[in-house]
C-alpha cells in the first residue's frame, strides 16, 4: 500500500463530462479525462484492505442479478497502488491477468466492485472504474498493447459462435492456449453488443474495432454476415470443429402485446440502437437507414440501459419530445436497510441520458415511475399517434409473488410518434440451439453448470446471456474466459488457463 493515509486525506474526484447541450451535437464519447497526478492521487484513497470485497466477484443474495465486487475478480487493490506510486506498465500487467478488455469494462461496467467498496462504507468509494479506463488507454497511448501470438499452436480447433463480450473473451483466451479459434458473426461487424448494442458516445466504436484488429493480428479468424443455423447449419460446426462454444447472447426481447402493437411507429429498442450506430459508422446517417426520432414524440417504454441509450439516442436525433415510462417504482436516494453494503447499491441515479433530456426539455427527469402504456392508437394510415396510460401499484398476488396491477382513474391519453420497447430479453433465439439438440432450462436459457459451461452435447459449451440470461457485460466477460478454460481441459485434459 503506497500511502496509507490517502484515503483520509483526498476527497473522491471524478473528471468532469462534456455538457449535456454540447455532447447532443455529436456522437463522441462525452466523458474528459484526469491527468496522471490526478489519478494516482485518487488511486491513493484505496485502502488496501484486508479483506478487499472489491473484487470478490460474489452475488449477495443469490436471488437478485447484482453482482457484489468484481464478477472477473480485478486485482484492484494491487493496480491502484500500483498507479499511484506511478507504474503504470505494471499496472496494466496487473489488470490483464484477469480482464482481456479493461478499456470495454472501465466504460460501460456499472461498477460493482465501487459498491462493494469497503470505504463506501462510511466515506465516497474509490473511483475504480475510472481508474481501469485510465490504465488501459495509458496502455494503448504507449504501445504497451501489442498483439502476443501464441508461441506454439495445438492444432485443435474451435468455433465461436457469437462476437460479443462472452464470444470475445472465450476466442482470446482460447486463442492464448495455442487454438485455432473462429468466430462467427450474424452482423456486418465484429463485436455484438459491444459493436452495436451500445451507442457510440458510451463506447467508441474505433475502440472496439482496435482490439478486434489486434486479435486477428494474433491469430483470431472472423467470419462475418454468417448466421449459424441459416447460413451454416449448427451441426455442421460440430462436424468441422473440435469444440464449438455458443455464445449468441439473450437476443429475444420481451415485448408489450396490448391493442394497436401492430402499428407502424412500434419498434424493439435493439433495433433502434442498432440500425442507429450501423448507420453512422457506414454514412455518418447520410444513408438514412435507420429509424429517425428527429421531430417526433418519442416515448421509451422501459428502464435500464437500454432505455437509457434510447433517450440518449432520440434527444440527439432531434426529437420534440421523450418520455420514458417505467413500471417499478422510483429507487431511494439512499441505500433501504434491505440493501446493505457489500450487495449493489439500488439507488435512484440520473444517467446520462435522461441528463441530457432534462437539459434539453427543461425536465426533472424524462422517466414517469409505476406507469406505462395500456393501449396504442393509430391514425388513418396505421401509424401510432398516441398511447393510453395507466398508473400501477405492484400487489401480492396468490403465489405470494408481487406483479404490477393498474389503478383505476390514473389513465392519461399522451401523444406518440415514436414508442420504443426496452423491456429487456427473455432469452436465446431458437433456430441454432433445436438444430444441435442441446438442452435448455426453465428461462429457454441454453442448460449448463456453472464453471463448466458444458452442454448436453459432447463438445459444445456455452456462455454468457445465452447460458445465464440477460446480464451484465462483465459477467458476460467471466463467463467467456471461464467457458475457454474448460473447453481447454476437455481439448487438452488439462489447462493452464485462469
Amino acid at each position: 500500500m503506497g500511502k496509507p493515509t490517502g484515503f483520509m486525506e483526498h476527497d473522491r474526484e471524478l473528471p468532469a463530462d462534456c455538457s449535456p447541450l454540447e455532447r447532443i451535437k455529436n456522437w463522441d464519447e462525452f466523458h474528459l479525462h484526469f491527468d496522471q497526478g490526478k489519478l494516482q492521487t485518487q488511486g491513493s484513497r484505496c485502502m488496501d484492505c484486508g479483506v478487499p470485497f472489491c473484487h470478490t466477484g460474489m452475488r449477495l443474495p443469490e436471488t437478485t442479478p447484482f453482482a457484489s465486487g468484481c464478477p472477473i475478480s480485478n486485482l484492484i487493490p494491487e493496480w491502484n497502488d500500483l498507479v499511484y506510486r506511478g507504474l503504470w506498465k505494471e499496472a496494466l500487467n496487473r489488470l490483464h491477468k484477469t480482464n482481456n478488455f479493461p478499456e470495454f469494462t472501465g466504460r460501460v461496467c456499472p461498477a460493482p466492485c465501487e459498491g462493494a467498496c469497503v470505504l463506501g462504507i462510511t466515506e465516497p468509494p474509490v473511483t475504480i472504474k475510472n481508474i481501469e479506463v485510465s490504465i488501459a488507454e495509458k496502455g494503448w497511448s504507449e504501445g504497451w498493447i501489442v498483439a502476443e501470438p501464441p508461441e506454439h499452436r495445438t492444432g485443435r480447433t474451435v468455433a465461436v459462435v457469437g462476437s460479443g463480450p462472452a464470444g470475445l473473451s472465450c476466442a482470446a483466451q482460447l486463442n492464448e492456449a495455442g487454438h485455432l479459434v473462429t468466430v462467427y458473426e450474424r452482423a456486418d461487424r465484429i463485436g455484438g453488443l459491444l459493436m452495436y448494442g451500445i451507442p457510440n458516445m458510451k463506447l467508441d466504436k474505433t475502440f472496439v474495432q482496435r482490439r478486434v484488429d489486434l486479435m486477428a493480428e494474433e491469430g483470431v479468424t472472423f467470419i462475418t454476415s454468417t448466421e449459424i443455423g441459416t447460413d451454416i447449419q449448427a451441426t455442421e460446426l460440430v462436424e468441422s470443429f473440435d469444440a464449438v462454444v455458443l455464445c449468441g447472447g439473450a437476443t429475444k426481447p420481451n415485448d408489450l402485446p396490448i391493442d394497436g402493437r401492430d402499428l407502424n411507429g412500434i419498434h424493439f429498442a435493439v433495433k433502434f440502437l442498432h440500425q442507429n450506430t450501423k448507420s453512422m459508422l457506414d454514412s455518418k446517417h447520410a444513408d438514412a437507414n435507420y429509424i429517425s426520432a428527429k421531430d417526433k414524440h418519442v416515448v421509451v417504454i422501459g428502464g435500464g440501459d437500454t432505455g437509457t441509450d434510447c433517450v440518449g439516442t432520440s434527444v440527439r436525433h432531434g426529437c420534440k419530445t421523450i418520455t420514458q415510462f417505467e413500471i417499478v417504482a422510483r429507487p431511494p436516494d439512499e441505500r433501504l436497510p434491505n440493501n446493505p453494503w457489500p450487495e449493489f447499491p439500488r439507488i435512484y441515479k440520473l444517467d446520462y441520458g435522461q441528463e441530457e433530456a432534462a437539459a434539453k426539455f427543461g425536465y426533472n427527469d424524462p422517466r414517469e415511475y409505476l406507469t406505462s402504456a395500456t393501449k396504442f392508437v393509430g391514425d388513418e394510415d396505421g401509424n401510432i399517434k398516441e398511447l393510453h396510460t395507466s398508473r400501477y401499484e405492484w400487489v401480492a398476488g396468490d403465489n405470494g409473488r408481487p406483479f404490477p396491477k393498474p389503478i383505476e382513474g390514473t389513465e392519461t391519453v399522451r401523444p406518440a410518434d415514436l414508442v420504443l420497447l426496452a423491456m429487456g430479453f427473455r432469452g436465446p433465439e431458437d433456430t441454432m440451439l433445436e438444430q444441435l439438440g442441446v438442452e435448455r432450462d426453465q428461462r429457454s436459457n441454453v442448460q449448463a453448470e456453472e464453471g463448466k459451461y458444458a452442454t448436453n452435447v459432447p463438445g459444445v459449451f456455452t456462455a454468457g446471456d445465452m447460458r445465464r440470461g440477460q446480464s451484465l457485460v462483465v459477467w458476460a466477460f467471466k463467463e467467456g474466459r471461464g467457458a475457454a478454460r474448460e473447453v481447454d481441459r476437455y481439448l487438452m485434459g488439462s489447462t493452464d488457463l485462469p
